[in-house]
């Protein structure tokens, strides 16, 4: 429960996430997923049971080096007034020029790298009002890349961006997610068919977990949440 709520979020939630594997945390809205990352991120600490990375209890590191072991792609980037290359180096500001040149390739921002009047030295504006929203999402791209975290949670909202830019994030999210443990919080289930493994969130516990087969299989609400999602986009 959060501090001054009586009611539980999440109740009896119970699973393992393999290291390298992929799981997709699903859901209706109020289920959960969110107050999940924010967990493993210890935004907030469980009122009862542990969260644990590999075999220690997260309340066990300080803050800071917790946080050094994940990286987190959000729905919305916060960008700040300041050069391009400032706001990707915020996430590793020591990195050498080959490193940050790396992750800008990696995160496909080349092209407006290239396009801009000053390259990585160009002011992007307060929340970076003057990169699209297909751009400002490689930038936070790039910043996971840079940071090289063992686990990344990856808030997967990519519906406000045009079939172009979608496609050239979501090939730079699978380059960034290969050989690293991944949560992602899935809002278009069409995205996440290949995770190794998917938790079906409701009312804040665990309803199901699986295989995409498998949970369609099952013919429960995952099964459910898929075809009306389908039917939605006919």
């Amino acid at each position: 429960s959060y501090p001054g709520r009586p009611r539980r979020v999440l109740a009896d939630v119970s699973f393992t996430i393999p290291a390298g594997k992929t799981v997709a945390l699903v859901g209706p809205s109020g289920a959960g997923k969110t107050t999940l990352a924010q967990l493993l991120m210890r935004f907030w600490d469980p009122s009862d049971g542990v969260v644990t990375l590999g075999t220690t209890d997260l309340r066990n590191y300080q803050l800071d080096d917790l946080r050094s072991r994940i990286a987190l792609v959000a729905q919305d980037t916060y960008l700040f007034n300041n050069s391009l290359r400032e706001n990707i180096l915020i996430a590793k500001p020591a990195a050498s020029d080959t490193e940050l040149a790396q992750a800008v390739e990696l995160a496909a921002l080349s092209e407006l790298v290239k396009s801009l009047p000053q390259g990585l030295d160009t002011a992007v504006g307060e929340r970076g009002t003057s990169l699209s929203g297909g751009q400002r999402q490689r930038v936070a791209i790039a910043r996971a890349f840079l940071k090289d975290a063992p686990v990344l949670i990856l808030d997967e909202a990519t519906s406000h961006l045009d079939a172009l830019s979608e496609q050239g994030v979501r090939k730079a999210l699978d380059q960034l997610k290969a050989d690293r443990t991944t949560i992602i919080i899935a809002h278009r289930l069409s995205t996440i068919r290949d995770a190794d493994m998917i938790v079906v969130l409701d009312d804040g516990q665990v309803v199901e977990t699986g295989t995409h087969a498998d949970l369609l299989n099952n013919r429960h609400l995952y099964a459910r949440l898929v075809s009306h999602q389908l039917g939605g986009a006919r």
